[in-house]
């Protein structure tokens, strides 16, 4: 991503955001990423969704060994852990 595109990116407002947080059922990291990803959404305002990595076949090969992954925007943020800090200023540049 060019840094112009990065400085644009950050000027968005945290509800014109979106977090996808990528894990599998039964992953203990998934479930304390997506209370993180959950509490942070929830207080900046920003929507957040969750994908299975067994039921697509791109992220299972992008993603596998990584789980669970965190993207801010379509671009990858973290994996394993979510740090809630980090991820609010992600949001709120």
């Amino acid at each position: 991503m060019s840094p112009l595109l990065r400085r644009k990116e950050k000027g968005r407002a945290p509800a014109d955001r979106l977090v996808t947080l990528i894990g599998k059922p039964g992953c203990h990291l998934c479930e304390d990423a997506q209370v993180v990803v959950e509490k942070v959404c929830a207080q900046t305002g920003a929507a957040w969704e969750k994908k299975d990595i067994t039921e697509d076949e791109a992220l299972h090969t992008a993603y596998w060994e990584q789980i669970p992954v965190v993207l801010v925007d379509g671009e990858q943020h973290t994996f394993w852990r979510v740090d809630p800090e980090r991820l609010r200023r992600a949001l709120t540049g």
